[in-house]
């Protein structure tokens, strides 16, 4: 912890510091209440063992100032003149301990190890309440090779305190892999902080990152942790890492390394204890090459690679990532429970540009569109549905020109012609004939401009 140590005598300070610095902890020293609030007002001050009866004010009002201003500081008040009322003045107002001069090292390096216990215990509540506003990961089992190649090496490095470096396509589910190896990791019950890099303007990243103290620079009216010191004692989670400029690479690059931080204003650094995984979609190899991304800290974050295929190359997911997401639709209260045969081949055939998010964004829409419990044809995107549809399953031969989409409008307007013919132009019957809720063939009947 970093320990601030307050008193107008020189020699009680002298003495108090040491025993601090003794029991392995990092010391200041301010003389007086005013230079004391300038130390604290900086919001990196963990304990302040604080005399109450100095020349220029009162110990107590520097406390209820510190709670006033919501500066995060343990206070342990330290006195000549013990009594009952004091004391109990002292802790009503948000002091967490009390020690009579003369002060015994033994006692105070036992009270800080007490503290920081607490610290400790309040910090992990904290990030208990984070993760249970957090759902847990789903369990989804992968089939093909590649993917359950991918979910060995996170079991792998998941209990290890390794950085990782995980690569793929934009949507190939990079963030699900690195949530399980957080989850199958020692740190499992600590905080995972995710972060877009490419999210936070320029001009902050570094302050994001690591924390800045109150009047760092303009509009910092109040000290803030930063992103290193939240997640101390968890995984931070850095997607996007291709998108840090190269002058915020080399301190991360000295903050992982070092498992030091520095927040912008201060002169203090202190320890964190934060596991590093980073995300990309971009090609880190070729920006060294370019010089736009800094080799030893690609080498740094690369020290465990895990690259995640695209859906197109891992056509054995496909069927089970629409089943498994169907499913977690029916538990969200969807009306559709499952989809027609002829719909979940032409999702099992599709490209997927967009891989497993395109795959879920379409998969929801189609829930949202669908009249009953089935996902048909008509509930699907135009760019979906039209891509690999059979005309001879509909009877229909193609014609020798023209492009797919149209012949496919064609075919899919010749089949509601029919549908509306059979039913003599009642719509509810057409669209039951069809296998297609009614508002589905108004909209059909729009988009085609079906003469009926």
């Amino acid at each position: 912890m970093h320990v601030l140590v307050i008193d107008d005598e020189t020699a009680v300070r002298q003495v108090l510091a040491s025993a601090v610095a003794r029991a392995g902890h990092s010391v200041d020293e301010a003389k007086n209440t005013t230079e004391a609030a300038s130390k604290l007002v900086r919001g990196d001050v963990d304990v302040a063992l604080c005399d109450i009866k100095m020349p220029d004010g009162s110990g107590l009002d520097l406390l209820r100032n510190s709670r006033a201003a919501g500066i995060d500081t343990t206070f342990v008040m330290v006195t000549a003149f013990a009594s009952l009322e004091t004391a109990v003045e002292a802790l009503r107002d948000g002091a967490a301990d009390y020690i009579v001069k003369p002060v015994r090292s033994e006692e105070l390096q036992h009270r800080l190890k007490q503290i920081g216990a607490l610290r400790g215990l309040r910090n992990e509540n904290r990030a208990l309440r984070r993760l249970m506003q957090v759902d847990a990961t789903p369990v989804y089992l992968f089939h093909s090779p590649s993917m359950k190649e991918t979910q060995r090496l996170a079991g792998k490095v998941a209990p290890t305190d390794s950085t990782v470096l995980v690569t793929g396509e934009s949507g190939t589910g990079k963030s699900v892999i690195v949530r399980m190896i957080h989850e199958q990791s020692p740190r499992a019950e600590g905080v995972f902080l995710p972060v877009n890099c490419s999210a936070i303007p320029e001009n902050l990243l570094e302050s994001e990152l690591f924390g800045h103290v109150k009047g760092a620079f303009t509009g910092a009216d109040r000290a803030r942790k930063g992103l290193f010191q939240q997640s101390d004692g968890g995984t931070l989670f850095l997607d996007e890492i291709g998108e840090l400029p190269l002058h915020t690479q080399a301190k991360l690059l000295h903050a992982i390394e070092n498992k030091q931080v520095r927040a912008v204003g201060s002169e203090q650094s202190r320890h964190v204890d934060t596991r590093i995984i980073v995300a990309t979609n971009r090609n880190l190899q070729e920006m060294v090459r370019a010089g736009t991304f800094r080799e030893d800290l690609y080498f740094r974050l690369s020290m465990f690679h895990i690259h995640i295929p695209p859906l197109r190359e891992r056509e054995e997911d496909i069927r089970g990532l629409i089943h498994f997401f169907l499913m977690r639709m029916r538990d969200a209260g969807s009306r559709a429970v499952g989809m027609e045969p002829e719909v979940e081949d032409i999702l099992a055939s599709y490209n997927w540009p967009g891989n497993v998010r395109q795959l879920e964004n379409v998969l929801n829409r189609a829930c949202i569109m669908a009249d009953g419990e089935l996902i048909t044809l008509a509930d699907l995107p135009s760019e979906v549905s039209s891509s690999q549809v059979s005309p001879a399953r509909y009877g229909t031969k193609l014609a020798g020109s023209g492009n797919l989409r149209d012949q496919l409008r064609d075919i899919e307007a010749s089949l509601i012609r029919q549908a509306m013919d059979a039913a003599s132009g009642d719509r509810r019957l057409a669209a039951q004939r069809l296998g297609i809720g009614l508002s589905s063939l108004y909209r059909k009947l729009e988009e085609l401009k079906v003469l009926v």
